[in-house]
Formats: C-alpha cells, structure tokens, sequence
C-alpha cells in the first residue's frame, strides 16, 4: 500500500464514523465499565466472609465482653441483618462516598483515604510519567538507530524487566540514598517540592519494569513500521527520511504502543503497594498493608475497591481513547 492510499483508508474510515455509532460504542463502554464495577463490589464486599473469623472477634479485639455489649456492636453493624441487606446498605453508603467507620481508628474510611491519597497519586503520576519519556524514548532510538548501542540498551532492558520491585527498590536505597545520599530514602515529606524529591527513588523503582517493557514494545512497533509497505515505497520514490518517520513510522507505531502503555501505567497501581511499604510513604499501599494486619476490614474494603475501581476506569478510558483515535478501529458496525 502506497502512502497516498493509506492516508487515503484513513480518512475513509473516518468518515465512515456517524455520530450514533460513537455515542453507541461509548454508551456500551459506560455500561460494561458500570457492570464490572458491580461485579467488583460484589467481590470486595465477599471478601469479608470469606475471611477466617467472625467480625465481632476482630470489633471486640479478641477481648471477653457481655452479651449486652455484644449485642449493641452486631446492631451498630448490622451483622444481624441478611448478607444481601448488608450489601445493599454498604453499596449505598460507597455511592455517597461513605466507605463506613474504620474498626482501628474510629473514623470515617473516607477521610483517612483522602488523607493518604495524595502519596499515593503523586507516586503514580510520577512513574507513569518516567514509563512514558524514558520507555518510548529508548524505544524509538533503538527502533531507528541498530546497531551496539541500541543493542546494549535492549538488552539492559531484558534484564531490567527481570529484576522484581522490591529488589530494584532496595538497590537504588543502597546506591542512591546510603552511598551517595543523593536522596531520602524514608518518609514522603512536607506537600510541595519536598514530597517530589522524597518520591523520586520510589517512582524509579515503581517504573523501571515497566520503562524496559515499553521500550521493548515502542522498538518492536518501529521496525515494523519501517519494513511495512508503504513505508518503503515513500522512501523509495525519494521522499525525506526524516518527514517519512515522522509522520507515518512515529505516528503508526505511536497508537498500539501508547494503548500498552496506558494499560502497564494502570497496573502501577498495585505495584504501589510494594513501593510503598519499602520506602513508608504513608500511601494507600502502605495503609491497605497495616490494615490488612490489624483486620480493619471497613478501610481494606475501601481501600481494594479504591483501586479496583482506578484500574477498571483507566482501562475503559484507554480502551475508547485507542478506538477513537485510530480511525482504521472497527466500532463494531456490521454491514448488511
């Protein structure tokens, strides 16, 4: 295929996209993204009597109480009441952004998330913003500059997508925050400037798989791209390098490996929880952890569900972004 006639299926497929099929293909996403968030409350909240123990063990904190005691605690959680009843009543509450009171603490769930949010996100945001510059930057240089150096930085890659999380966060401790002390390696720091410098190590750590997995994939996408037909015929009929890998190598390439991009930066989320433990930035990861231990079941409820519920919307989000910005995706019309 020419590049003439490819640009050419572009804007055919383009044009080939009424409104109604995009607001239906959009519609659909809404309503699978609201149906697995159902499914993943359901699991969130069965996850409770799944567990070893009854609730009223870990309210009462293993002590010996009087019936009458006892009895007040079952009423004030409505352990009395039939499961569905209960899950109706805390679906409800979660709808309101009331997550119920914290078993530990004796505080709203939700305030003491929205306390320990914002670790949590500014550790995201910075891994993902490291994955994106350092991955596809390595990618594209490898892609179309072969040769010793590309080689080695792909193979330094393979080995970086091996080392496990915890580990490459305790090696960047002994190296950058005891050796050299060019980092803190405890504590998230004062909001601002310092909580930046104190993420710094934790984000590296967070993102150095996933940085090897995108340049792998963006090096893949542009060797593609360049043995494809109508890249070659475009270079063929005399056309600069530069203008031919920029808006069709680049640009081609840019759309699958963005979509795997988005869907390894969702998956940060859980491997927050690691990041945040080592380095006790007082996130939500390292939160889920203690309260996990100390059977605070309200707040791990919360917690689980918090990112379930990011990981499910970033996928969808991704999902309808790759769709509508690459007009030769199918919405999934037939035609008669």
């Amino acid at each position: 295929m020419s590049t003439t006639s490819f640009v050419a299926a572009q804007k055919v497929a383009a044009k080939g996209r009424p409104g109604w099929m995009l607001g239906r293909f959009i519609g659909a996403r809404v309503v699978g993204l609201v149906a697995t968030l159902f499914v993943a409350s359901l699991v969130v909240f069965g996850a409770l009597y799944a567990a070893p123990g009854d609730p009223i063990t870990f309210l009462t904190h293993g002590r010996t109480m009087p019936p009458e005691a006892i009895a007040s605690l079952r009423a004030e959680y409505h352990l009395d009441d039939p499961v569905w009843l209960q899950y109706l009543r805390w679906l409800g509450g979660v709808v309101h952004g009331d997550f119920g009171t914290s078993i530990i603490y004796n505080q709203p769930v939700s305030s003491l998330i929205a306390s320990r949010a914002p670790a949590t996100a500014l550790l995201v945001v910075m891994a993902a913003a490291i994955v994106l510059v350092a991955g596809l930057a390595l990618g594209v240089y490898a892609g179309l500059k072969p040769g010793l150096l590309s080689r080695s930085t792909m193979v330094a890659a393979t080995g970086a997508m091996a080392i496990p999380t915890f580990v490459a966060a305790v090696v960047l401790i002994i190296v950058f925050g005891v050796q050299l002390g060019w980092f803190p390696v405890f504590g998230a720091g004062n909001p601002g400037p310092d909580a930046i410098y104190h993420t710094v190590l934790p984000a590296i750590a967070l993102a150095l798989a996933s940085v090897a997995f995108v340049a792998r994939l963006a090096q893949s996408a542009i060797r593609a791209e360049l043995s494809s037909d109508h890249v070659q015929t475009a270079i063929s009929r005399g056309l600069p390098r530069r203008a031919v890998v920029s808006r069709h190598v680049v640009r081609n390439a840019a759309m699958p490996v963005l979509t795997v991009a988005g869907l390894t930066i969702a998956g940060l989320i859980a491997g927050s929880v690691v990041i945040e433990q080592v380095f006790q930035l007082g996130g939500l990861g390292q939160f889920l952890v203690s309260s996990v231990q100390q059977k605070d079941f309200p707040v791990v409820q919360a917690i689980c569900l918090v990112y379930v519920a990011t990981f499910i919307v970033l996928n969808t989000l991704i999902d309808i972004a790759y769709t509508l910005l690459d007009p030769r995706v199918s919405l999934g019309r037939k035609d008669s």
